[in-house]
């Protein structure tokens, strides 16, 4: 005999379904609570989330770090310095070049680069840069893709023409390529737009680009479920009781993609950081002296035979901030996508 499948709950959003686990079948549960409670059962989930505000954390204490234990800032070079390990007088560079490694000590934990310049200081000034660009260029893409997705998906026609044929440009390119090309570019002359005028080395740079190069990524996405939303029915009882093109968008399209953006927030943030560190790295991000993580790299492969510390604790942080906001992106989807937990099953 056959068995009737299981029925899946709307909630009024097409993009959240309630999940066959027994637990989400709460009466009069809405779907952020909903969403609040499966992502509190994925514990894997929670932690690598709460690994991720720890590194907030540390990189946010750089300048009570730097002040009160390391006594230097990122920029000071301690080419002629010595310091004492065990009783012993130590040169923080040798005559040969070779900086000093990890001591474990508050000066030079992490040891020195070529420069003398600590690098636990620099470690942490440059999470500080890299995240903030992370965070900057996901707030930027989350902003421009909402405006092209909702704009071509509501009103269709010539805008969705324009805006797709342009998003269809923008997807051709590798974003490290495009990246690359409008780094290097920009960081030769800066950007000058009427009176808006940004200077070669700003940290503004890399935001605008790495935000208008991820926009296809989260705009395609938001314009198909706009179509799919402007045909429901509650849209259309909107319509049919006068309220006008804008209102609807604004009252009813809008508040039915925060599920979605939510969700891609996170991915975001965790593509951002990649390719921030991938531009700076090639010279085409955050300019040195400034720290980020992929400068910190950048000047440490040279030396990654005499001095292997400055690429490895670098690269150890870029993987845990990118491994750990991954996990934590995942957690959120599948809260709100229990549909995605079949789909890996």
């Amino acid at each position: 005999m056959a068995t009737e499948p299981a029925t899946e709950l709307s909630f009024g959003d097409p993009g959240i379904l309630a999940s066959e686990d027994p637990r989400d079948r709460v009466a009069g549960l809405g779907p952020w609570k909903l969403a609040l409670r499966r992502l509190r059962r994925n514990k894997v989930a929670l932690v690598f989330g709460g690994v991720f505000v720890v590194i907030v954390l540390l990189s946010l204490s750089a300048p009570l770090y730097a002040k009160h234990v390391a006594h230097t800032d990122p920029f000071k070079n301690h080419l002629t310095d010595q310091i004492t390990i065990n009783g012993k007088l130590t040169d923080v560079v040798a005559p040969d070049g070779v900086p000093i490694g990890p001591t474990w000590h508050g000066r030079f934990l992490l040891g020195a680069d070529g420069n003398g310049r600590d690098v636990a200081v620099r470690l942490l000034y440059g999470g500080r840069t890299s995240l903030l660009i992370g965070v900057g260029a996901a707030i930027g893409t989350v902003l421009l893709s909402i405006i092209f997705g909702t704009i071509a998906g509501f009103f269709r026609g010539w805008p969705d023409a324009i805006i797709s044929r342009g998003l269809d440009v923008l997807w051709a390119f590798p974003p490290l390529l495009l990246g690359l090309a409008l780094g290097t570019a920009l960081a030769l002359g800066g950007l000058k737009i009427g009176p808006i005028k940004l200077a070669g080395d700003s940290k503004l740079i890399p935001i605008l680009i790495i935000s208008i190069v991820q926009v296809p990524y989260m705009a395609r996405p938001l314009r198909g479920q706009v179509l799919s939303l402007r045909e429901k029915e509650f849209v259309e009882a909107a319509r049919a009781m006068g309220a006008s093109s804008r209102q609807i968008m604004f009252s009813e399209i809008l508040p039915n993609l925060v599920s979605t953006v939510v969700v891609f927030f996170p991915l975001m943030v965790v593509q951002a950081i990649g390719l921030e560190a991938a531009l700076s790295f090639l010279g085409a991000g955050v300019r040195p002296p400034n720290p980020s993580w992929g400068t910190i790299l950048g000047e440490g492969i040279h030396r990654i035979v005499t001095a292997p510390h400055q690429t490895i604790v670098p690269g150890l942080m870029l993987v845990l901030t990118v491994l750990s906001l991954n996990v934590f992106g995942d957690g959120v989807r599948d809260a709100f996508d229990p549909r995605a937990k079949v789909r890996q099953g």
